[in-house]
């Protein structure tokens, strides 16, 4: 595997989050140290710092950061005001919310402590959700490359890799592991639109890696796949509902029909922390609605679109569980009924 991508880490004093600023690449590799509750609230907004695994470890390190400068009398409520402040930037990706809450819980867990130990405690948290992450994408990498063979050609949408997560990632994960072990396996990027996280950061992974990748625009998957070129679809998912219905990116949903219809299976891969056994279905997942001008003007040197032409803009859809082959996760490789099996592993 080629140099690691460590897209988050506290900084060396411990007063900042340090963070890859997404939106530059690939042109530019930039680290941000990041403070303000400002800061980080505008970082994940602004997808400097995105993927849910990748969200909810940066959220927690920001808990802690923030935590360093209450003052005794004022901790805690400064600490509910902000964890809800960061709770409300995403609403769709479930490891925001629920690494907030872990660290708010241990903060009033430990009421009756000193703020100090108190402190050093969330330090310690945030430090173990990240080395969580870490062994979970180790363990989904492993399981998801079990599903392929040498030679196959696979098609990505968005971006599962480091960037998003922490080390292999999760849909990248049995990429990444394979060209580590020389093992031959070949990627077809699709770009995502509006926001080009296939184009910008999944090709940007592959090429440091050495793995022979071909970027495509979405609306040519179809082709490809009648064509033979491709042999399974990976994907990762920022929130799955306990029946296996998986909220990802926008255009994963067409991706899995397409792959349906012709036969190609559709792998989710994802660490626990993103299933939601308190949410039913994909009905109940909300969806996050962006600005138009990421449709409009984003990414173009001048607007490519009428002045003042309406724009919807929905950041992810909803893969029916029934389009999905196999869930990966690092306990392994579920097969449907997923409403069963789901519960079974972490009802």
């Amino acid at each position: 595997m080629t140099e690691a991508v460590h897209n988050i880490a506290l900084s060396p004093d411990g007063s900042a989050v340090r963070i890859i600023d997404q939106t530059l690449l690939p042109g530019q590799l930039r680290y941000l140290d990041l403070r303000e509750r400002e800061e980080l609230f505008e970082a994940i907004a602004s997808l400097r710092v995105r993927g849910a695994p990748a969200i909810g470890i940066f959220a927690a390190y920001g808990v802690y950061v923030l935590a360093r400068t209450y003052g005794p009398e004022e901790f805690f409520p400064r600490l509910e005001a902000d964890c809800a402040y960061l709770i409300s930037c995403r609403p769709t990706a479930v490891n925001l919310a629920r690494q907030v809450e872990r660290m708010r819980t241990l903060a009033l867990s430990m009421s009756g402590a000193p703020i100090p130990q108190i402190v050093e405690a969330l330090g310690r948290e945030a430090a173990a959700i990240h080395r969580e992450d870490i062994a979970m994408c180790r363990a989904i990498a492993e399981a998801g490359l079990s599903l392929l063979y040498p030679g196959d050609t696979v098609l990505t949408h968005c971006n599962a890799g480091p960037l998003a997560t922490s080390e292999y990632g999760t849909g990248l994960g049995p990429l990444l592991l394979a060209a580590e072990r020389g093992i031959d396996i070949r990627a077809y990027v699709d770009e995502t639109r509006p926001l080009l996280q296939g184009a910008r950061l999944t090709a940007w992974e592959l090429m440091r890696a050495g793995i022979d990748c071909t970027l495509i625009c979405d609306n040519m998957a179809s082709l490809a796949m009648r064509e033979g070129r491709i042999q399974a679809v990976l994907a990762g998912c920022d929130r799955m509902a306990a029946n296996g219905d998986a909220a990802n990116k926008i255009g994963t949903s067409g991706a899995a029909i397409i792959a349906k219809h012709y036969g190609v299976p559709v792998y989710i891969l994802l660490p626990s922390s993103t299933i939601d056994m308190t949410c039913a279905t994909g009905a109940d997942i909300p969806i996050e609605v962006r600005a138009g001008e990421e449709i409009r003007s984003l990414w173009y040197e001048k607007p490519m679109a009428p002045e003042g032409v309406k724009c919807w803009n929905p950041a992810f859809d909803v893969t029916d569980h029934g389009l999905i082959a196999a869930i990966v996760t690092e306990r392994g490789v579920i097969r449907p009924p997923y409403d069963v099996h789901l519960r079974e592993l972490f009802g």
